[in-house]
């Protein structure tokens, strides 16, 4: 029977490889993302343009040296630089908030399972900041409770693998909730 490593570390490689898959991913889906907004306005183009930010990422994450602050500071970088629409800027700000805590680790630090609840926490309230009337059934409401899963799985002392497990479980959660909080989710019968 083969042994996996459970994942305990994550260094300045395996997040430029997350930030790579989020990208791909968010462009495999991205007609769908755009069929999902109706909110603030039903313009079509929150996939286009989360993906031309993450794009701006990847470009800024593959030109950085290798260490985790260089990297951080890419991501910090790129997703400023290459925000796009609304949904473009509130994610530069989820990603700010999140690697402005893992910068502050150092250069050569790795990531645990409390440093990157912390970042989830950082993440949240950086988009909240981020937007004048913060409303709930968005993506501001998605972070939050993912923050909130974080810190649940970290405070029981969970690892990393631990950690990003119970976000992803309550974000999904928050997600599927979101239309019994924004009224216009559910009338469009979308997330």
């Amino acid at each position: 029977m083969p042994i996996v490593a459970v994942l305990e570390r994550l260094g300045a490689e395996g997040l430029r490889d997350i930030m790579t898959t989020f990208r791909d991913a968010v462009k495999a889906h991205q007609e769908g993302i755009n069929r999902l907004n109706v909110y603030p306005v039903p313009d079509g183009d929150t996939g286009t343009n989360m993906a031309r930010t993450l794009d701006a990422v990847v470009g800024e994450v593959e030109a950085a040296a290798d260490d985790l602050g260089s990297t951080c500071k890419a991501i910090a970088h790129g997703s400023l630089m290459g925000a796009r629409g609304n949904s473009g800027v509130i994610l530069s700000q989820i990603l700010r908030g999140f690697v402005g805590v893992l910068e502050r680790m150092g250069a050569t630090g790795d990531l645990t399972g409390e440093r990157v609840a912390e970042a989830f926490e950082a993440a949240s309230a950086s988009a909240y900041k981020a937007v004048l009337k913060p409303i709930e059934g968005t993506i501001l409401t998605v972070t939050k409770k993912a923050s909130i899963g974080a810190r649940r799985a970290a405070d029981r002392g969970g690892r990393l693998v631990d950690v990003l497990r119970e976000a992803r479980s309550a974000g999904r959660e928050a997600l599927a909730d979101t239309p019994n909080q924004l009224a216009v989710l559910k009338e469009a019968g979308v997330v």
